[in-house]
């Protein structure tokens, strides 16, 4: 008998192709591997095959799905199989796979998570194929969006390339996968209460408007998602669905509204700066997921503290205090240059601040607009955002980290990595509005003190 959950997963999803240019299809049930040939004959035709995997998701996934892709008449090419340790997605694996990929016709099919996802989806672009991809995990967002997140020159850098023609998702393998992998998979999700308060800030200052269509495909059914953290660390096969319904909807809403706004805010900023630290922690580096989520509860911690101090006398004081509290150009160049100039990060940091460093007038008139919605705004930020501690407590019941030292960072760090991660990229954010308002040292510092969040 057909589980309803899956149905009812299966009905939005359905409603959610419909804003799509690039997935036309989503599968997700038990096991479906079994189907993936007539599944890659429904979206390619006569078209061949290949199969591109690492050793692990070959051994788990691969080899069934290039059999039943044969079972069901598809001409196959001896499948792609990176073998190489604690690999991640770096150019110079997309060099290794873009040859074999341009030397045939054959269709690649992604089995994987988020590296060989990145990894195929960027290949594939470069050779002008769509492909498609078979999920072993509930890891990652990156499924069924647009772009692919790839190290190169030493930083992590996103190059824009469609999603994939369709995605394939075997329950029964994705609820045995790691109980790390479909942890991370959680904090990614869950990151994306304190991503929405973000774009309501950047919605209200007419930098990044809110697309409501691909608002609602993340935001109406997040808190049901995210509801059950103990049966995604136990495998329970309704609550990892869900997780992975809620990671491939956020895929759909980056596609529908072409921007990853959609689903990642200041949180991803702390990832990404540990991306670019080149940071491990017992000898390799912490998950994507991981990182998020610590970024996660950084950021909700920062709102709970603004929403619990914050009046329409703290926007006047700062208008008034504009000359004072301004930071030139030439300021944030110097600082930068301190803070990030014997690194490779350097020029996209010093690129990035350059795109959101805005003039005294523009600041006032940033600050004037949230002092005169700030009674609206605050109601809009308390009913999106969850506090802290709550979500400190469904990061750790999925199994997932919950504080900065499970990752290998000290609170010291974190709490330097706040104002980098400020620094990192233009997307207006929590960090940005409290350096707008001059209010730094009043919101990140407490928080590190005795009684702060972050204290000891």
């Amino acid at each position: 008998m057909e589980r309803n959950f899956y149905r009812e997963t299966a009905e939005r999803i359905e409603k959610a192709l419909k804003f799509c240019d690039d997935t036309k299809a989503v599968v997700i049930g038990e096991s479906t591997l079994t189907t993936a040939g007539e599944f890659f004959k429904k979206l390619f035709g006569n078209a061949r095959a290949i199969v591109v995997a690492d050793a692990t998701t070959y051994r788990i996934a691969g080899r069934q799905a290039n059999e039943a892709l044969r079972a069901s008449g598809v001409e196959t090419d001896e499948p792609y199989i990176f073998d190489e340790p604690h690999m991640h997605a770096e150019m110079r694996l997309v060099d290794m796979l873009k040859p074999r990929l341009a030397g045939t016709e054959a269709i690649p099919v992604a089995v994987g998570s988020g590296t060989v996802n990145d990894l195929c989806k960027y290949a594939s672009s470069l050779v002008n194929r769509p492909y498609m991809v078979i999920g072993t995990a509930a890891s990652m967002d990156g499924y069924t969006s647009f772009g692919a997140s790839i190290e190169y020159n030493e930083c992590k850098q996103t190059f824009s390339c469609p999603a994939p023609r369709g995605a394939l998702i075997d329950m029964a393998i994705v609820s045995k996968a790691p109980v790390k992998m479909n942890a991370a998979g959680y904090a990614d999700l869950i990151a994306k209460i304190p991503a929405g308060a973000d774009w309501m800030l950047a919605d209200l200052l007419g930098t990044e408007p809110i697309d409501q269509v691909a608002w609602n495909l993340v935001q109406c059914s997040l808190r049901d998602w995210v509801a059950n953290p103990e049966g995604v660390a136990s495998g329970d096969l309704k609550a990892v669905t869900f997780l992975v319904e809620g990671l491939i909807m956020s895929g759909l809403a980056m596609q529908k509204a072409k921007t990853s706004r959609t689903a990642s805010g200041a949180e991803h900023q702390f990832s990404h700066l540990w991306d670019n630290q080149h940071h491990t922690y017992q000898g390799e580096a912490p998950s994507h997921g991981f990182k998020v989520g610590i970024g996660t509860i950084s950021t909700s911690a920062l709102y709970e503290r603004i929403l619990a101090n914050w009046t329409e006398e703290t926007f006047t004081n700062a208008v008034n205090n504009i000359g004072r509290n301004f930071r030139t150009w030439d300021l944030i160049e110097r600082e930068l240059e301190e803070r990030f100039g014997t690194s490779g990060l350097y020029e996209t940091v010093k690129r990035e601040c350059k795109k959101k460093f805005v003039e005294p007038n523009e600041l006032e008139r940033r600050l004037i607009l949230f002092r005169e919605n700030w009674p609206e705004l605050r109601v809009k930020l308390v009913n999106q955002l969850m506090p802290a501690a709550e979500i400190q407590r469904h990061i750790r019941l999925a199994k997932a980290p919950s504080s900065p030292e499970e990752i290998g960072i000290d609170r010291k760090r974190l709490q330097s990595s706040y104002q980098l991660a400020q620094q990192l990229r233009y997307r207006y954010n929590v960090l940005d509005w409290t350096y707008d308002l001059g209010q730094w040292s009043e919101m990140v510092d407490p928080l590190f003190q005795r009684g702060g969040f972050w204290g000891i």
